[in-house]
């Protein structure tokens, strides 16, 4: 919450944690909320407003005028002027499409680089250390499991295993449909056992003609996928009941793992599904 100096409350707490959500740390909501009141003002009395560190706010004002929030005028002392948070809103919103557009190239060129060829060898040759042991990483976040379900679906070349929950299968129908199509389109065999519900029956329709999709009775919360008897991926969370930051899975280079203990698992499961 920001109080004026006579005492009077300027923005309470919880549209200072909205403002979270776009991006500005605790500072720069603070500042920002300060010089909306103010309409202009020097970093001396936002400081003393927002209740910020002197020695950072010019820092801060700063920042908040590269992203498109505030208006640093010229004159002494330095004063910054406030625009509409629809206009300031609208700006940074142009912004970060045009340092999209622009990362976006820049990376698009620097894959089409000779230097993409070291980093390939780099990792390739590093990889054949590692080719006839075990390999495992953890994931966290949804968002980062998602990814490597993504890569691992792109990568396969003779099965994918799945075994999910009747919500998860719906953001796989809706997130992955594409990547298991170009893998199907390449041969590889794709199954799908999931809980029967209404949620999951939909999810299998997006999948029709992709994914042989199976169903069993009884509610399941567990979630692995198998790529070729060589990789696997286990959720060591409750999707339902797991934030999705907060999501965990293990992702295993491992024919002992995946070829000779879950895909024989996998398969003698999907005899008994209907």
């Amino acid at each position: 919450m920001i109080t004026s100096k006579s005492g009077n409350v300027v923005v309470q707490q919880h549209v200072l944690d909205a403002l979270k959500q776009i991006g500005l740390n605790l500072y720069e909501r603070k500042l920002w909320v300060a010089l909306l009141s103010k309409g202009s003002a020097s970093a001396g009395e936002l400081a003393s407003l927002a209740k910020v560190p002197y020695s950072r706010t010019y820092d801060i004002l700063e920042s908040l005028a590269d992203k498109g929030f505030v208006i640093p005028q010229n004159t002494k002392p330095l004063k910054y002027v406030a625009i509409s948070p629809h206009e300031a809103l609208d700006r940074v919103k142009k912004k970060i499409q045009e340092d999209a557009v622009v990362n976006s190239d820049r990376i698009s060129k620097f894959q089409s680089s000779s230097i993409m060829k070291e980093l390939d060898k780099v990792f390739k040759d590093g990889f054949q250390v590692i080719e006839n042991g075990e390999f495992t990483g953890s994931l966290k976040g949804r968002s980062t499991i998602r990814n490597q379900l993504d890569s691992a679906f792109r990568g396969a070349k003779g099965k994918i295993y799945i075994m999910t929950t009747s919500k998860h299968i719906s953001e796989i129908a809706d997130k992955h449909r594409d990547s298991l199509k170009k893998a199907v389109s390449k041969g590889v065999k794709v199954r799908v056992a999931v809980p029967h519900s209404k949620e999951s029956v939909e999810a299998a329709e997006k999948l029709k003609g992709i994914a042989d999709v199976r169903f069993s009775k009884g509610a399941s919360t567990g979630r692995f996928c198998l790529i070729d008897d060589t990789h696997a991926i286990i959720a060591l969370t409750d999707d339902e009941q797991t934030h999705p930051t907060q999501d965990l899975a293990i992702w295993a280079q491992s024919k002992q793992a995946a070829g000779k203990v879950l895909a024989p698992m996998f398969e003698s499961m999907w005899e008994d599904l209907q």
